[in-house]
């Protein structure tokens, strides 16, 4: 036989590896194009698209809006696009709550978890269902405003509307031994956009098989000027599943990895309970240098990797194996980046593992049934009692138990995150109340009330960072800012944002008992007026302020400002969009005496018009002046 052709046949198979590899994923890097394969396949049956709007929002992690409107808030990516293809700053869109790097700069920040895989990045997520199940062709993103946040697309296997998920589904279900699955559609790392004006985002998709009709964003807005909005999510997809034909004229050779997207992307990990769970391993007469290694710095070598890569190194040999199940390896873990696959069987296999921890990032995870009230309960019995700082965002598994759990369990606990844990009972919050040794409490967009709430404040007299954003079962937050005054005497930095009820006498009581507040965030609080002299006195009783958010208070004016620019030196960002009350002349002292400050938002105040900005840019180019627009 001639030496051509073996070769031939080499070239054959890698040329049809490359094909099916191409039908399985789409190319990567094409961030603005239509399906980059779509124009070289054809479907077998063909199969008639549709296009669907959102149905409803099932979940989100944060808004911008209140609770009890429409106006900023989630709920607008239902139905039809309300604004696009308008640019601008509008009511009817989907805003999320921060954006850019300011929030990671305040008083409050906190301190990032180490082992975040790089291709990680989410900060905030909304998750979309649909009419009809579809194996989706294409995801049109309509921005309206400072578009690029998106960094992920995810497609959910569970139907919304049904409980008998179809055969397809199944298969893959008792596959991977989940209840759940979920499979990136598309993945990136946040890119920066030139300029904030509408776009339709139609990234490259890849192919899945099973049919979906719950569809998740995922954004980072850490590159953004200003806040996002998302106006409206449209999905195509087929109802049968398309079996593409093997027609191709060009091999992109960035599609060509050694290594599987799901790995890539951190989301499929399938394989991740059996990689805990691992006992057979190999024996060898030697383990080379690494008998010369002190153990310390071979636990420092493994410090640096994630915890799949650690599970996978644990494979590999005894040595490593104890090395890689230290639970000093543990002290600090975070398990937001994989919440697609974490589930009851998860943290049992990291129990032994986990009995030093002390930070624990459970965000995200949990839900639709994957981890339940025992599994969490079982799990913090053995590792809570040194756990110092506990993550639990958006956990919609938690109920009283779980609460109850974490006051019984967690004696040194000092950071507990519940934003958005709206799924919890009012009546839970009084559990929070035994750990007195809380530092920092987050409760933003919870049904903690005045009772439970009162309670806490009594008794967790250490508390420095406090959020109470988008608390709307608060009957009496005057009543609340007096028990902070009263005991609360170590704060630090204090979240009201769209509190709808605190009076001036509520910021007074506020003022003079909590001397040592850097951040105070009172936007959207429609109750507060200039007029009694309520901003005037919190200025000066609290010269350490360092970020005042005064957001959509029309009525703050000159003699604010004035009193700020003489008593809050030390001013690094203040927010007084839509204020009418306040001229160019009362800017031009703040920003003169205030040397620190490097962001002002002056958005929507009728006085300061496009000229002052550039003007004022132009005398103080380091501060970030942000004025909106609507077109």
């Amino acid at each position: 036989m001639s030496p051509v052709f073996p070769m031939l046949t080499v070239l054959s198979m890698f040329y049809y590896m490359c094909l099916r590899r191409r039908a399985r994923t789409a190319t990567r890097g094409e961030m603005n194009s239509r399906r980059a394969i779509e124009s070289n396949t054809r479907a077998l049956p063909i199969n008639v698209e549709i296009v669907q709007y959102a149905k409803e929002v099932l979940d989100f992690s944060s808004h911008y809006g209140s609770e009890n409107s429409m106006s900023y808030t989630m709920w607008n990516l239902a139905g039809i696009p309300n604004v696009y293809p308008s640019s601008g700053d509008f009511t009817q869109t989907a805003v999320f709550r921060t954006y850019g790097t300011w929030w990671d700069r305040c008083p409050s920040a906190r301190l990032p978890f180490t082992r975040t895989p790089p291709t990680f990045c989410s900060q905030d997520y909304v998750e979309l269902a649909y009419e009809e199940p579809v194996y989706p062709t294409a995801v049109h993103i309509l921005e309206t405003y400072h578009p690029g946040a998106v960094v992920r697309i995810l497609a959910c296997s569970a139907n919304p509307y049904s409980q008998n998920p179809p055969a397809e589904v199944r298969r893959l279900l008792q596959a991977s031994c989940s209840t759940v699955r979920w499979e990136i559609l598309w993945s990136e790392a946040p890119t920066k956009v030139n300029g904030p004006q509408a776009r339709q985002f139609t990234p490259c998709i890849k192919q899945i098989n099973f049919p979906t009709n719950l569809i998740r964003l995922e954004v980072n807005s850490s590159l953004l000027d200003y806040y996002t909005e998302l106006d409206a999510v449209v999905l195509h997809g087929v109802k049968e599943r398309p079996v593409l034909s093997l027609k191709a004229s060009m091999i992109d050779m960035n599609d060509i990895d050694e290594d599987e997207d799901e790995e890539k992307y951190g989301c499929g990990m399938d394989t991740l309970n059996k990689q805990f769970s691992v006992v057979t391993l190999r024996e060898w007469p030697t383990n080379g240098y690494f008998d010369k290694l002190p153990y310390e710095l071979i636990q420092l070598i493994l410090s640096h990797l994630t915890v799949p890569d650690l599970c996978r190194l644990a494979q590999t040999c005894k040595l490593l194996y104890q090395h890689c199940c230290d639970p000093l390896q543990y002290i600090h873990l975070s398990l937001q980046p994989y919440w697609a696959r974490i589930n009851d069987t998860s943290l049992e296999y990291l129990q032994s593992r986990c009995t030093l921890i002390q930070w624990l990032n459970l965000s995200w995870t949990g839900n639709r049934g994957a981890i339940s009230v025992s599994g969490f309960s079982r799990f913090l019995k053995v590792c809570g009692s040194e756990l110092v700082r506990l993550e639990l965002s958006c956990g919609h598994f938690l109920n009283e138990t779980c609460l109850e759990v974490i006051t019984e369990m967690c004696p040194n606990l000092q950071e507990l995150n519940l934003s958005s844990c709206d799924k919890i009972p009012p009546q839970a919050f009084n559990h929070i109340a035994k750990v007195g040794s809380l530092k920092r409490l987050i409760l933003y967009r919870t049904k903690v009330e005045q009772t439970a709430l009162l309670s806490i404040l009594n008794f967790c007299s250490e508390l420095q960072h406090l959020s109470l954003g988008s608390c709307v079962m608060i009957e009496d937050y005057d009543l609340i800012a007096s028990m902070m005054g009263a005991k609360c005497k170590k704060l630090r930095s204090l979240d009201l944002w769209r509190c709808k009820n605190i009076t001036e006498n509520g910021i007074a009581e506020l003022a003079s008992g909590c001397q040592l507040l850097e951040e105070l965030d009172l936007g959207w609080c429609p109750t507060l007026q200039s007029s009694t002299g309520c901003f005037t006195n919190l200025a000066r009783k609290l010269p350490n302020l360092q970020k005042l958010f005064l957001t959509a208070n029309r009525s703050v004016c000159d003699t604010d400002i004035e009193e700020l620019a003489a008593s809050c030196t030390r001013l690094r960002q203040l927010d007084i969009l839509g204020t009418r009350m306040v001229s160019p002349a009362s800017l031009r002292k703040l920003l003169e005496s205030c040397k620190d400050l490097s962001l002002l938002d002056v958005s929507f105040c009728s006085q300061i018009d496009n000229r002052v900005v550039l003007e004022l840019n132009a005398n103080f180019p380091n501060v970030f002046i942000k004025k909106s627009f609507t077109q």
